[in-house]
């Protein structure tokens, strides 16, 4: 099942994981006007955008673009809402990776949260509770993540989850090559 076709709900103890909807922009406002999440979010190859968002038109401008995104199929944008504080506090984004580098139909997770959320126990959760559906919904066999050297809960977190670190790079569009991804299941092999 492409995640395009149906996009699921996903529910843990926490967290409950679905469809962004343009009402959520008033609470994703307060996850991309955080100036202290900001170095966490992967805005790698995205033609510029740092994903700071710190007026209610800008963000749903933001929400627009990724609605439409969905729509055609490029990626998808997912609201993480806080069951308990009933309230969003962050996004998941997936995508299929076409590419001529070492991650080349792998599938892209970024999870952008709040900085009171940028936690071991809350990344955690939320990636053991995202990433065994990717390679039926992108139609992948690996993921990649990016985590930045200093991001340290989010380090053990990926690694708790079973990401290890790639010594590979990605090289973007312009030919720019990102370090700092973690993977997860198998890479192509591109003989």
């Amino acid at each position: 099942m492409s995640i395009y076709e149906t996009c699921p709900v996903l529910e843990s103890d926490n967290f409950l994981v679905r469809l962004l909807k343009s009402e959520d922009c008033d609470a994703l406002l307060k996850v991309y006007s955080d100036k202290n999440a900001l170095p966490f979010f992967n805005s790698d190859n995205c033609d510029g955008d740092n994903f700071y968002y710190p007026t209610k038109e800008r963000m749903a401008e933001a929400i627009e673009f990724w609605n439409l995104s969905y729509e055609n199929g490029w990626f998808a944008r997912l609201s993480i809402v806080d069951k308990a504080a009933s309230d969003i506090i962050g996004t998941i984004e997936l995508c299929l990776r076409v590419s001529e580098d070492a991650f080349h139909h792998m599938g892209i997770l970024r999870v952008d949260v709040r900085s009171d959320y940028e936690k071991e126990d809350v990344l955690f959760e939320i990636m053991t509770l995202i990433t065994p559906c990717i390679p039926e919904l992108l139609g992948c066999t690996g993921i990649l993540t990016k985590v930045p050297i200093y991001a340290v809960e989010r380090m053990k977190a990926v690694q708790k989850a079973g990401f290890s670190r790639s010594e590979h790079l990605l090289i973007g569009k312009t030919g720019y090559a990102y370090d700092g991804y973690w993977t997860r299941g198998e890479m192509e092999k591109n003989d």
